[in-house]
């Protein structure tokens, strides 16, 4: 993996620059072609999408955009901040999309995580002469992203790099501040991802996976680079990844909330409900894999010796993430992911139903959580953790489809089930 700086002359000279870019004469001229000499297959449009699905409702306006999937939230990276991932080849033939409806559809997934640290993962295998964006599209939409959705971003990484994403960046350089320039990254093998983020919780493409192999095969066995590691048996005493009725058959109390949720929501109770932006910021992920190994060792962790409020909270939306199964089952996913549709007279007694019928292991875990939830948001005065904020950071943690990642169109129902769940725990929890 590397990085590469792009270096402006300035920050302010950059809006000046922007029109010595001659970028109709360079829309005229050919774009550099891929490095690939692999076959250029037909672009990925996710051909099975499934109208029944809970997608957008084909009258939404970003419906034409959804249905393709290129742009998906896959959970938290290593780091504990929100991944977001864009995929190429999944972008159809420039005339059959809207671009700009393209570019408000990523702004408006964006705004649900740019108050937190996030990190883009953008496959780049799939582009095409027949649907790359134009260069002055890209120029516009970088102009676009102010610095609301770039101060939090805290990497973007660049997987399978080619000449022609190389030389784009060398024209934009003009146009992109040092600071932006620092967080690209470019990524030549899928493998190295794993530095960041786990990748069997993204959902890469198909063709991206095939292309990759095809590059490990064109190596010579000197030089190939290192495959993920194959997932390792549980450890006797592991925690995380772990189903709950396995960690409460454990527990020598019975106790059915798992310890890494006693131990951090203790923990946070104490000393986090008045820290601004708790849940928001990332970790330290030399001390998340420490606390992690700790606890999969059975050894006891003690947040009160660490005094670290942010590595706590980042402990707990990871155990929740990385469990086999969200805390709200896949059996009821796409009754919230319907929840939409129930009147909001009959939301608290339908929400309760649903609850309630969750294994008992998962009822007494999310009770516990959104119980502590409940004191975060009474305090929001102080750490601006609404019910809203706090939805758009435990939402994606606390359900997920069974593919993991979720498209904008999943992920709305989704976080207003638990605003919703925040609102009214009251008369849920009765």
């Amino acid at each position: 993996m590397s990085s590469e700086l792009l270096v402006d002359l300035g920050e302010d000279p950059a809006t000046a620059q922007l029109g010595q870019l001659k970028l109709s004469t360079l829309e005229d001229q050919h774009w550099p072609p891929d490095e690939s000499t692999l076959s250029k297959s037909e672009t990925d449009v996710s051909q099975g999408f499934d109208p029944g699905s809970p997608h957008l409702p084909w009258d939404h306006p970003f419906y034409d955009i959804a249905r393709h999937q290129i742009i998906e939230v896959a959970g938290d990276d290593n780091f504990g901040r929100k991944v977001i991932v864009f995929s190429a080849c999944r972008l159809p033939p420039q005339h059959q999309l809207d671009h700009q409806k393209l570019l408000m559809y990523l702004k408006a997934t964006l705004d649900q995580y740019v108050e937190s640290d996030y990190t883009l993962i953008y496959f780049h295998h799939g582009l095409t002469s027949e649907n790359k964006p134009s260069l002055s599209w890209l120029r516009d939409a970088y102009r676009e992203f102010d610095r609301k959705y770039k101060k939090n971003i805290k990497a973007l990484y660049i997987v399978h790099p080619t000449m022609f994403i190389k030389t784009l960046l060398i024209l934009f350089k003009p146009i992109i501040s040092f600071k932006f320039g620092r967080k690209i990254n470019y990524v030549s093998y899928l493998s190295e991802l794993e530095d960041v983020v786990k990748c069997e919780q993204l959902v890469i493409p198909t063709r991206v996976r095939e292309y990759d192999n095809k590059l490990r095969a064109s190596l010579k066995p000197s030089a190939q680079p290192l495959m993920s590691p194959p997932r390792s048996p549980p450890l006797p005493d592991q925690v995380f990844g772990v189903s709950l009725t396995a960690l409460r058959q454990k527990d020598p109390d019975g106790d059915p909330v798992p310890v890494v949720m006693r131990d951090t929501i203790s923990f946070l109770s104490e000393q986090g409900l008045e820290i601004e932006g708790i849940f928001r910021r990332s970790a330290n992920v030399t001390l998340v894999k420490e606390v992690q190994l700790k606890y999969n060792s059975g050894a006891t962790v003690n947040f009160r010796d660490m005094e670290d409020v942010h590595l706590a909270a980042v402990i707990l939306k990871t155990f929740l993430r990385e469990l086999p199964e969200p805390l709200l089952t896949y059996q009821l996913y796409n009754d919230i992911v319907n929840f939409t549709s129930v009147s909001s007279d009959n939301q608290a007694e339908v929400m309760k139903s649903l609850v309630e019928s969750l294994p008992e292991e998962n009822y007494a875990s999310l009770r516990y959580l959104i119980t502590f939830l409940a004191q975060v948001s009474a305090n929001s005065e102080v750490n601006k953790m609404t019910n809203s904020n706090l939805a758009v950071v435990f939402g994606p943690n606390l359900l997920w489809g069974r593919d993991n990642a979720m498209s904008l169109s999943a992920i709305g129902p989704i976080n207003n089930f638990t605003r919703t769940l925040l609102d009214q725990q009251h008369l849920v929890f009765t």
